[in-house]
Order: structure tokens, then sequence, then C-alpha cells
């Protein structure tokens, strides 16, 4: 038995060692999840003291000890990286893990982040330009190059780079607000959104496809799905069954889902989920 849609599980990268990251996923590979996604914080979103997980490393040393989990960043910040360096480490990622990459990016949303690194943060329409500007850098490295690109924020010249990610990962654009379901809908591989915002939002994203002369096919939806604050993890209505919940989904309109911020507490209940929805056997 499988699920009508592929299920992933985004771990926090927050307050857990890197042991606990890994080992979780390999709990996650062994239950039939198809990806484990990885924020992409520096601090965070609660006490600045707290310690995160670095997003790309995790990911690196995760793939190591795993054999067939796809990994995915859920989703890389443009601001955090130049792009000709995210191109490089994540066709390193593809390489290392066999193919099993899921490149996630999006515009960020975590000032205080940014004001502790001292990372500018420009405005969101600025930042839609950059990931926009971003994505194009990074396919055209993807070719192994030589790539000459002049932009108005990046200018790369005869830039060569290798290994050439095979086969390419797909480009998957968080958007939460109507700017990035446009942006998904021209650039992406596929548009990633909370489940609460799909309704409000899919309507903006199908103009934006028929705008760019893009069908439904060529970009798929990825939803996230939240576990609800203050519910016992073995109460969540999202785990109480997860085969109904891909296929009510999957009759909505989306390809994948994301069960979003899993913590330590969440994992027994998840597990649990996963082996009544025979996620093992498919």
């Amino acid at each position: 038995m499988t699920t009508a849609i592929p299920i992933g599980v985004n771990l926090t990268s927050m307050g857990v060692p890197a042991s606990w990251w890994s080992g979780t996923a390999r709990l996650l590979e062994s239950a039939g999840f198809r990806a484990v996604w990885c924020w992409d914080h520096f601090v965070s979103r609660g006490r600045l003291t707290n310690p995160v997980l670095e997003c790309w490393t995790t990911l690196a040393a995760t793939g190591a000890v795993t054999e067939r989990i796809r990994l995915g960043a859920f989703v890389s910040n443009v601001t955090n990286r130049h792009p000709a360096v995210l191109a490089r480490m994540a066709a390193t990622v593809q390489e290392q893990t066999g193919g099993r990459l899921e490149f996630g990016i999006g515009i960020g949303g975590h000032p205080a982040e940014h004001l502790a690194y001292g990372i500018d943060y420009p405005a969101a329409s600025e930042r839609v330009e950059l990931l926009e500007e971003q994505v194009a850098v990074i396919r055209a490295l993807w070719t192994g190059g030589p790539v000459d690109f002049e932009g108005r924020h990046y200018r790369l010249a005869g830039a060569y780079a290798h290994p050439v990610p095979r086969p390419l990962p797909r480009i998957i654009v968080g958007g939460e607000k109507p700017g990035g379901a446009r942006l998904a809908a021209r650039v992406g591989d596929a548009w990633a959104m909370k489940g609460a915002d799909y309704d409000r939002l899919e309507p903006i994203f199908r103009a934006a496809l028929e705008a760019a002369a893009r069908s439904r096919d060529q970009v798929e939806v990825i939803v996230a799905l939240y576990l609800e604050p203050g519910v016992p993890p073995s109460r969540q209505p999202i785990l109480a069954d997860l085969a109904a919940t891909a296929r009510e989904w999957r009759d909505r309109g989306a390809d994948e889902l994301i069960i979003h911020w899993v913590r330590p507490r969440d994992i027994t209940a998840l597990l649990v989920a996963a082996e009544r929805a025979g996620l093992s056997a498919g």
C-alpha cells in the first residue's frame, strides 16, 4: 500500500543535536517517507541563544548515512549565500547523495537573524528580484559553464562549475505570498506553500502560469501541513489517517505533502501514523 501522493517531513533544526537530526532521518527512511527537509536558519525564531543546525552541512552529513530518502532545503534563504556558492554546494550534495537532492529556495523572513549576522535584509519586493536572478544564475552554472551573467545583483564572467548535477534537482520556490506564488509559476519546477494559504494563493498561481505560457504539468505543487500547536502528537488531525490526508490533498490539486516543523516529541506518533498508512510497504 502507498499513499495517494508522496509525503515528506520537515524536521526542526532548532534546539536539536546533529546526531538526532541524521538519526531521525534514518528512521523516516525506514518508515517510507519520501523526503526529509531542513530549515535554512542561522539563529532560532525563538530565543536567539538556542542552538541551530546549519542547513546544507546537515543535508550533506545526512546523505552519508541514508540510502533512499530524498534530502531537501525547506527553503534556502536567498540572502544567506551568493548564488554561485549555493549552486556549487547543491551540485556537490547531489553527487554525494546519488541524485537525492531537493533544492528549495525562498526570500526569507526572519529579520532578527539578519540583524544578528550583519546580513542585509531588503524589502520583500527586492528579495523577490534577488530570488529570480539567483535561479537564473544557478540554472546557468548547473550546465557546467562557462557562464557569463550580467544582472542587476549578480555578475559572472567565464564561470565554470563542476560537478554538473545529474539529474538536475528540482528548483522548488517557496512562496507564501502572492509574489512568491507568481515567481514559482514563472521560474520554478515546483511551488511550495502552507496548506492554510493554498485556497487563497492557488488561483494566483494558476493565473501566473497562464501569463508565463506554462502548463500546470510543468510546475509541481508541494503543500506543507503544520502540526497543530498545543495538540498532543497522538491526537494530531493530519496524523490520524495519513492515507486519507494524502487523498484529500491530491483531490485538491497537490502533488506532494510535507509535514512541517516536526520536533523530537512528535516522532513516535509520526512513525505510528506512517505504519498505519502503509508507507513502509511502498
